[in-house]
């Protein structure tokens, strides 16, 4: 299971917190102690909730209670309970519900998104972009992951995914289409993926011996040919959606008999609606 380590952990309090609480030093309540609870307004999934608990104990917090990443928490759940230093949990407690709103919310779309395209077509799978806002893809991944979608792509250095801006150093797409046996040799525990547009090319590209067709913000209808072309011709081909797909959608894209979905939209769905509260012990 990733795990997000320590020394990311306190880069991303310290954003918050890079000296002191200026608040809370106003009050001088130095030795009191408190409970500090997120709950949910919503039902979510949980997610990097592990993360949550691990920063409150780096701080030195006592964590009661926590629901594990995958879980469901009802509207009106705690999802985490901590007790320790009134001045050190005023300190955590923002850092600690953003993360929750964000993930949570990441991995309940995700969840859903899931759900609507496995009801229509369960070989198809939610693959998510490497899209994610900057600096935020630890938490990102972790979420989609507790939300049940699969990485389409963590970095450069994983995959082979050729776009129309790889082709212009050919003189012409033939040229291009002529190389991939040789992509094929270099590198011959790869996918050769391959972004197109229309439905003539990407069966050109499956004679040519493309592994995987990547069909952006391609027409229902194409996609639905494209599937039947391919299940005919060459049935060990791959065929994505990609491109302007998310969770009202997804389950046109997944019936058009498709491998999988690459979607953006599960990093930008917003925040899950959680609420904090604090008591003096």
């Amino acid at each position: 299971m990733l795990r997000i380590d320590d020394q990311t952990l306190m880069e991303y309090f310290k954003e918050d917190v890079p000296y002191l609480d200026l608040t809370t030093s106003l009050q001088e309540a130095s030795g009191k102690q408190a409970r500090f609870e997120v709950f949910t307004r919503e039902d979510v999934i949980v997610s990097c909730s592990e993360e949550a608990r691990r920063l409150a104990e780096l701080m030195g917090c006592e964590v009661e209670h926590a629901i594990p990443s995958k879980q469901k928490a009802l509207k009106g759940e705690s999802v985490i309970v901590i007790k320790g230093d009134y001045e050190v949990l005023h300190q955590v407690w923002r850092s600690i519900q953003v993360i929750l709103e964000y993930s949570c919310k990441i991995a309940t779309y995700t969840h859903e998104m899931k759900e609507a395209i496995s009801r229509v077509n369960p070989h198809c799978e939610l693959l998510t972009t490497r899209k994610n806002f900057p600096f935020s893809k630890p938490f990102s991944i972790r979420s989609i992951r507790n939300g049940g979608a699969m990485p389409h792509r963590l970095g450069l250095s994983e995959t082979v995914l050729f776009f129309a801006q790889h082709r212009i150093i050919y003189s012409s797409d033939e040229a291009f289409y002529e190389e991939i046996v040789n992509f094929k040799k270099k590198v011959p525990e790869k996918k050769i993926v391959i972004e197109s547009e229309t439905f003539e090319e990407a069966a050109l590209l499956m004679q040519k011996g493309a592994d995987v067709i990547q069909m952006d913000k391609a027409e229902i209808s194409t996609l639905q040919k494209l599937s039947a072309y391919r299940d005919e011709h060459f049935p060990s081909v791959k065929i994505l959606a990609a491109g302007g797909v998310n969770k009202m959608n997804a389950e046109s894209y997944a019936k058009t008999g498709v491998d999988g979905i690459v979607t953006s939209a599960v990093y930008f769905c917003g925040m899950a609606n959680m609420g904090s509260k604090m008591t003096l012990l």
